[in-house]
This record gives C-alpha cells, sequence and structure tokens, in this order.
C-alpha cells in the first residue's frame, strides 16, 4: 500500500497549486479564487524513487454549518480519515488566523501525524515567517512555495520518513475502464456518482455548477474495476462568463476524451434542450461508447413520461446505438441496468474484429447493395480489417473509394454494428484507396535502337495499307 499524504487548510492558501506540483499534472483547477476546490481530488505522487498518494481537498473551513462550505469540510474532513499524514497548509503572507487554530484543534483529536507547512514563503526570512505559527501546537512550522517548489521536496521526504520503502512497490494493473458522467448543470451527475458509489464520495447540492472539476475515482463492483469521473456541468456557451467555469468546461471535454465509456444525463422534468444535444454530439464525434441516463423518472405521470420518450427520439435521434435508462439517481431506482449497460458498450467498443468475419460482413453488404457510382468508376471494395479500437475503426481497401457517398457509408456502419452485435458504440469507417501504380509517371524515352526499328515499322505499314 502506497502512504497517503493529505493536503487540507483553509480556502486558497495554496492546496492545489501543491497537488499540481506533487504529482506533476495540472489536474487541479488553479485560481486566485476561494473555494475552487470541492471534491477529493487523488493523484500519484513521487520524490525521488519514493511514489504516495496525494489527496487534494477544499477549504477546511471549520465555521461553516450549511451550504456548499459545509459539504466541502465534510469532504475534507473524510479525506483526513484515510490520511496516513496531514500536510496542514497555512498562508505565511496572511499570518495565523482563528480559521487555523480551530482546524490545527480538529487536527490534534485525530491523532494523525502532521506536517504544519506555512505557504507562500518565498523571499520571506525563515524565523519571521513561521515565527506566529508556533502557537498552533503543531511542531515546527516549515516554510514553502508550493508556486515555486521552494523546500517541497523537503517536506514531502519528511512526511514519508516513517513508511519503508518495501510498502511503497506500486503494482502496475490493466487500466479500468473509465465512465464518464457529463450533461448540463444540476442533472444530478454527482447524484448519480453517489448512487453508483454507496457513500458521500463528491458533493451533490441544489445548485448549478456546484461541481467545478473532472474527478476520477476508482472504485469495483461485481469483482470489476472502474474509474468513475465526476465532470462539471456544461452550459451554452453564450452563459459561460466566469473564467473558472471555462475552464471546468474544457476539463469535462477532456475528460470524454480520456474516458472508455460516457454517460450523458438528462433531466426527466425539463425538456430535452439544445445544449443536450450540443453535449451528445461532441461525445458522437470523440468517438466515444455511450449510455442515455434519464435521471429524476419517479414521480412524473404517464402523459409527462410519453411526451419525454417522444423528446428523446425527436431531438436525441442520432443517438439510436446507445442504451436509454429512465433512473432517479436520488433513490437508486436503475442504477444496476445503467451499469450493465456500460459493461456491454464498453466491451463492444473495444472488440477485436477478425479479418476474414470483416471482409466476408463487407461482401455480404455488398451483395445487398452495391455502392452508387460517384466518380468515373463504380467503387470496388475488396477486403476490410480491423484499424483501431474505443471507437471500433473499419479499414475498407479496393479502388475507387474516394467518392463513396455518407448515406452509403451509413449503410456500412449499420451493417457491421448489428452482425457483430456492437451495442453502445459509434463505429468509424475509412477507405483506402487503390491508386494507379502508372498514373502521373512519364514515359521512357527511347533508344537508338528502338526509335530505329519503329521508323522501319512505319514505313511497312505504308507499303502494305497505301
Amino acid at each position: 500500500m502506497l502512504p497517503t499524504v493529505v493536503l487540507v487548510g483553509r480556502p486558497n492558501v495554496g492546496k492545489s497549486t501543491l497537488f499540481n506540483r506533487l504529482t506533476r499534472s495540472r489536474d487541479a483547477l488553479v485560481a486566485d479564487q476561494p473555494g475552487l476546490t470541492r471534491d477529493r481530488h487523488y493523484g500519484k505522487g513521487r520524490v525521488g524513487e519514493r511514489p504516495f498518494l496525494v489527496v487534494d481537498t477544499g477549504g477546511l473551513e471549520p465555521v461553516a454549518k450549511e451550504g456548499i462550505m459545509f459539504e466541502m469540510a465534510k469532504q475534507s474532513r473524510q479525506a483526513v480519515d484515510e490520511a496516513d499524514v496531514v500536510m496542514f497548509l497555512v498562508d505565511g503572507r496572511a499570518g495565523c488566523t482563528p480559521q487555523d487554530a480551530i482546524i490545527a484543534e480538529q487536527l490534534r483529536k485525530t491523532g494523525k501525524p502532521v506536517l504544519l507547512l506555512v505557504n507562500k514563503a518565498e523571499g520571506m526570512a525563515r524565523a519571521k515567517v513561521t515565527a506566529e505559527f508556533f502557537e498552533l501546537g503543531l511542531g515546527e512550522p516549515l516554510p514553502i512555495s508550493s508556486a515555486h517548489g521552494d523546500n517541497v521536496t523537503e517536506v514531502v521526504e519528511i512526511a514519508l520518513q516513517n513508511f519503508p520503502p518495501e510498502a511503497e512497490e506500486e503494482i502496475e494493473h490493466e487500466h479500468p475502464p473509465k465512465l464518464a458522467i457529463v450533461g448540463r448543470p444540476n442533472v444530478g451527475k454527482s447524484t448519480l456518482v453517489n448512487a453508483i458509489l454507496g457513500e458521500q464520495r463528491v458533493i451533490a447540492f441544489d445548485q448549478p455548477g456546484t461541481t467545478r472539476d473532472s474527478i476520477y475515482i476508482d472504485f469495483e463492483r461485481g469483482g470489476k474495476q472502474y474509474t468513475i469521473i465526476d465532470t462539471a456541468g456544461v452550459r451554452r456557451r453564450g452563459k459561460v462568463e466566469e473564467a473558472v467555469e471555462k475552464f471546468s468546461v474544457i476539463k469535462t471535454m477532456q475528460a470524454i476524451e480520456d474516458a472508455n465509456v460516457v454517460v450523458l444525463v438528462v433531466d426527466a422534468r425539463d425538456q430535452i434542450t439544445e445544449q443536450d444535444a450540443h453535449v451528445a454530439d461532441y461525445v458522437l464525434q470523440a468517438g466515444r461508447a455511450l449510455v442515455l441516463a434519464v435521471n429524476k423518472w419517479d414521480g412524473l405521470d404517464e402523459h409527462h413520461r410519453d411526451q419525454v420518450k417522444r423528446d428523446i427520439e425527436r431531438k436525441l435521434h442520432f443517438l439510436s446505438f446507445a442504451k436509454l435508462h429512465f433512473i432517479s439517481a436520488l433513490h437508486g431506482n436503475g442504477i444496476p441496468g445503467v451499469l450493465k449497460s456500460v459493461d456491454e458498450a464498453y466491451a463492444a467498443a473495444m472488440s477485436k474484429l477478425s479479418t476474414p468475419k470483416l471482409t466476408r460482413a463487407l461482401i455480404g453488404a455488398l451483395e445487398k447493395q452495391q455502392p452508387p457510382k460517384g466518380g468515373r468508376f463504380i467503387p470496388k471494395m475488396r477486403y476490410a480489417h480491423q484499424g483501431g479500437s474505443n471507437p471500433p475503426l473499419i479499414v475498407i481497401h479496393g479502388s475507387g473509394l474516394d467518392d463513396v457517398p455518407a448515406s452509403y457509408t451509413r449503410y456500412l456502419e449499420r451493417t457491421f454494428c448489428e452482425i457483430f452485435k456492437l451495442k453502445g458504440t459509434p463505429l468509424r469507417i475509412q477507405y483506402n484507396s487503390s491508386k494507379n501504380p502508372f498514373e502521373g509517371s512519364k514515359p521512357k524515352p527511347l533508344t537508338e535502337g528502338e526509335q530505329r526499328r519503329a521508323h522501319r515499322a512505319r514505313i511497312r505499314g505504308r507499303k502494305l495499307y497505301g
């Protein structure tokens, strides 16, 4: 087991900046704005040859009794319970605050090893910047700069000094399927994540924009390993004003690209909007396997349910390959069916298709319907093979394939999906048209002997045929 290092402190003291430095990534959103991180964020760090787990948390605001700040503090306390070492960050430029003293008292009661880190100490004398933090009673304050990296390696080595190297061996595992939960704000994505995990792992709050970062969470269900990604809600471009929200949208787009399967969540109590279609189209363009979850289905009358079904069929008709589930994330209704469809979609997206079977399927499709003439020649398709996965890519070889119409390509996509039972994933077709080997080449000049023989042949021809 790798040792777990948890970063805690008031909002905006530099925890996410330190997290990114320890993990050598930009996974955590960083901005000069308090309360940007809200959920626990896990990553892998390494100092020299010593790996460890690092957990970024939202601000531990001890005086909050309700609302987002209260939920953030609850998440931070849960992270501390999982910690082997706690790094308590304080702001060296703001000085010791009453909130710091309350947090220090709470950390002492946990009995966890705590390192007190005085952040933002670059350019300041050590004795001066750390003096007032001795009153917190957590040992010697250690000055660092998470932004510039000052003393960061040293404090991590201190944190890991009690963990023997043999306890830090990493075992390589096969990468589990990644499942991204996406949709508009406030459709129930975080509630669905918590329902799948069976715990209050991420903050679910009745307020749009609660989730701001993409949170990766490993879990196991039915003996299978998964990674679920909770993402920020994607609003229409014209309504995205804050810079933080723009970065959240970018993180969501990156999560879709990184995922193997995407669960698109829509709100049954709200009409299917143009933005739902835009998010669905982005998933389709990324080529990701898809499951469509219609949330908040409980409590709707029959008339409203029929209207939602017609709305989906009309506005999301291009997602006909995806499994459709009507669920209630709040009450847990329909969740097992969603995971079953995720498994099926992942299996379809990662399918291995043999060349002989693909070629036979292609020949069968050609016997039913030949491709129309698009240019000077009728396209000739000879054989097919698989060129990639997630999504499955089928490469068709032949001649005159540059002008195959899109309608015939869709026909081939449907045919391959039906024959190989590829449910839940889009399919891509790529044409590889052979070229005329003599196209563009110039004839070789005749030798003197060839020119004489050609001249004599022309003379004989004139004598014979006048």
